[in-house]
């Protein structure tokens, strides 16, 4: 198709398409008797991946980057790009979620005191502000794409970033205890080694996580599981989704700003009466975090710290300690 009827379907402008082009997110293929653009379907797939990112916020430069990462593996691009798109689409609609939120909260202010003061229009302003810059400052600073195809290597033999691995994939599923056909989710999956135990549990698993080659290689382990391109602060789900929520060795990747979003996050996609198991380096407090070598300071979290946020949030909460520095905590919804 031209680039007048390309425009149509997709409800942009031609002006916004020769854009995209001159910043070489796109190349459609030219008639080679007219030189006019011909849109394949691949170029719509494409434009709509490039729009849906834009919406979220991301750069051109970073689409740029994204879209060209995805070209590296030609056989399954198309999906990658909805992939993309749904995990633009769901932080676009964390958002919008927000501020429908704090315009509520600033209605039932008004009704209630017949005035709006200037300070809580501000507090509430701040607060909705803050989990927006949360949310959106997430980044895969660790590059796992690079670090997936040694990964299930590497977390047996790295002794220090992964202690007891295996005793804490073990205890999670101790806890969760999983009946028959209970939807789970993992957050964090990397290649679904948790995932993957609590299927055998005969649970129905679900694996998030923020590396797409990760993914791919717990795809190929476990090709009954469904993955999804996430984070912990912005989940790909809709609410009340799934009987228990688990991940290992990732929430401590998470700034402490950041923290409280996550654990609403897993509150929102969580049926009433669900269950949250988390496995990973804690401290008691945070001037206590481990200074082993190789290990960054702030590489843990705060126990307390987690064990507040998931008690304010309506849990029940107990923790088991493993070693001096792993620990699962556990919750309850009432």
């Amino acid at each position: 198709m031209r680039i007048k009827e390309a425009a149509e379907k997709l409800n942009l402008s031609a002006r916004a398409i020769r854009f995209y082009e001159e910043k070489g997110l796109i190349a459609p293929a030219k008639d080679r008797n007219n030189r006019y653009r011909e849109f394949g379907e691949q170029d719509i797939w494409r434009l709509q991946t490039i729009v849906a990112l834009r919406e979220s916020g991301m750069s051109v430069e970073a689409i740029k980057e994204v879209l060209e990462d995805a070209e590296s593996r030609e056989e399954d691009k198309l999906s990658y790009y909805l992939e993309l798109q749904r995990s633009a689409l769901v932080s676009k609609w964390l958002e919008i979620r927000q501020l429908i939120e704090t315009t509520d909260e600033m209605i039932g202010i008004v009704r209630e005191r017949k005035t709006l003061p200037p300070e809580d229009i501000y507090k509430l302003a701040e607060g909705s502000r803050r989990l927006r810059e949360h949310r959106n400052s997430w980044t895969d600073r660790w590059n796992y794409d690079r670090l997936a195809e040694g990964h299930d290597q590497r977390v047996l033999r790295d002794s220090e970033r992964y202690p007891d691995y295996e005793a804490a994939l073990d205890a999670v599923v101790e806890w969760v205890r999983p009946a028959a056909g209970e939807r789970g989710l993992d957050i964090g999956t990397g290649t679904g080694n948790l995932a993957g135990r609590l299927m055998e549990r005969g649970a129905v698993m679900a694996g998030v996580d923020q590396s797409k080659e990760m993914l791919n290689i717990c795809r190929r382990k476990f090709p009954g599981m469904e993955t999804r391109l996430g984070n912990f602060l912005a989940v790909p789900y809709l609410d009340d989704r799934f009987d228990f929520i688990v991940s290992s060795f990732a929430f401590h990747h998470l700034a402490v700003g950041q923290q409280m979003l996550a654990v609403n996050e897993m509150r929102r996609v969580l049926k009433s009466h669900g269950r949250i198991c988390i496995a990973d380096l804690m401290v008691s407090q945070p001037e206590n975090r481990p200074k082993a070598a190789g290990a960054k300071p702030e590489s843990a979290v705060s126990l307390s710290g987690l064990l507040r946020l998931l008690a304010d949030a309506g849990f029940k909460v107990h923790y088991r300690r493993l070693n001096e520095w792993l620990h699962v905590v556990c919750a309850e919804s009432s």
